[in-house]
């Protein structure tokens, strides 16, 4: 009998560790929120700081005509010392590209399936490179539109380039960065969709986030971004976007799943079709990336 109860409670302790890993993600960042702590403030054990390239963020710091050394990203949180070493954080690497998550996937589409692409790029270098480099992808496949303002002819994005930046910075920002997945940006022949993994953290609702309501999942990631005037204050990118789509005219959609935030914004030559669509986030047609996403 007694040998029987061991079995059984071994075969317990069995099953039980066979089921940790599941949740283990989830204890590690309720520990992460009762410390008030995030994952991009954590030491990195894994990398050599002799190996990083710290001449990416000097040289962001010279573009805007300000200095920036060493101790000024300690200050910033980016290198912390622990035993007398000095470790970069997980920011850090997330910033200089380090992590295989931190790249996006750009695609242009023929029609308004996935079954064939036009073009893709994977963009795979530091986060302001892969930010560069998706806008100007984006701007090879969106049409211009031309207006004239007096004499002169001015011409503009069917998408507000500002408003697409706004929400690739959003994403690149606010991304859950320990989920192994990339954000991804698709052009369609009536729409443009940026997914971004994770949802809103700390119990955001989409209502909170479109009031400007901001909870940062990674506090020196959003920190040096704002040192480096990329973004002016918490909480006003979504906002931002939603100005600059009244101004002009262009449709947008934000929603949250369980697993990622998407941002759609409808190209004008896809408005007539977009019109008789009441709810197109909701829709199987307009869920694209997201239906396979992970």
């Amino acid at each position: 009998m007694l040998k029987q109860q061991i079995k059984n409670g071994e075969s317990k302790k069995l099953e039980l560790k066979e089921k940790l890993p599941l949740n283990e993600a989830m204890i590690v960042e309720l520990q992460r929120q009762r410390f008030n702590k995030t994952f991009d403030e954590e030491e990195n054990f894994e990398f050599d700081l002799d190996s990083l390239d710290l001449d990416v963020i000097y040289n962001e710091f010279k573009k805007i005509g300000k200095n920036c050394n060493y101790e000024k990203l300690k200050n910033l949180k980016l290198i912390k010392q622990n035993n007398n070493q000095d470790l970069p954080t997980n920011a850090l690497c997330i910033t200089l590209g380090e992590f295989d998550n931190t790249l996006i996937k750009c695609a242009r589409f023929k029609g308004i399936s996935k079954d064939i692409f036009i073009d893709k790029k994977e963009f795979d270098s530091n986060l302001f490179e892969n930010l560069e480099n998706t806008l100007k992808f984006l701007q090879n496949h969106l049409n211009l539109s031309a207006q004239v303002e007096g004499l002169q002819l001015k011409e503009e994005l069917e998408i507000p380039l500002l408003a697409i930046r706004e929400a690739l910075l959003n994403a690149i920002i606010h991304r859950d960065y320990t989920r192994n997945s990339d954000i991804k940006v698709a052009i369609y022949d009536d729409i443009l969709e940026i997914v971004s993994p994770g949802n809103f953290p700390n119990g955001l609702t989409l209502e909170d986030v479109k009031s400007g309501r901001s909870e940062l999942r990674n506090k020196i990631v959003a920190n040096l971004f704002r040192e480096l005037k990329f973004v002016e204050s918490w909480g006003s990118g979504i906002t931002k976007v939603d100005k600059i789509c009244k101004d002009t005219d262009t449709k947008y959609e934000l929603k949250e799943e369980p697993n990622f935030v998407s941002i759609i914004f409808y190209r004008k030559i896809g408005e007539k079709a977009s019109d008789n669509i009441k709810e197109p986030v909701e829709s199987n047609e307009y869920r694209r990336i997201s239906t396979n996403y992970l």
